[in-house]
């Protein structure tokens, strides 16, 4: 049971901000130089902020944490405030859904990994259209 009334939950969710995912960024970016992969960037402020992109090949390339964007295999939901959370990752289901819309709109290709993905050959296959588009 929590310990605050709604409003004042309210109040303090909203004072936390997102410092990036460090960890898995990191992971993905030593692997995209194991890769050879290059003409990367970061911190883009193109529509979605993606965790990476390839400017010139136009490919943006997401890192979508388990628990954040309800990985079907490993979010599990907290036992207190359920409403909250299910009505939470519902809505960042949603903007995933509309911001690849409209990078794809825009001419970019959207590739995202899950968190458990990282450094495994499904991982490494989605990697496959920008090792092929750099070819080129």
């Amino acid at each position: 049971m929590d310990t605050v009334n709604s409003k004042e939950r309210s109040r303090i969710m909203a004072q936390v901000r997102a410092s990036g995912n460090k960890s898995t960024e990191l992971a993905l970016l030593r692997i995209l130089k194991s890769k050879g992969l290059k003409g990367w960037r970061r911190n883009s402020t193109i529509v979605g902020k993606p965790d990476f992109i390839f400017p010139k090949l136009k490919i943006a390339l997401f890192i979508d944490g388990c628990f954040w964007h309800g990985c079907h295999e490993h979010c599990r939901m907290p036992n207190s405030n359920q409403k909250y959370w299910v009505n939470k990752i519902h809505k960042n289901k949603l903007r995933d859904k509309r911001v690849k819309k409209e990078l794809k709109g825009n001419g970019w290709m959207v590739i995202r990994i899950w968190e458990h993905e990282i450094g495994k050959p499904s991982m490494i296959r989605k990697l496959k259209p920008i090792k092929e588009a750099s070819k080129n």
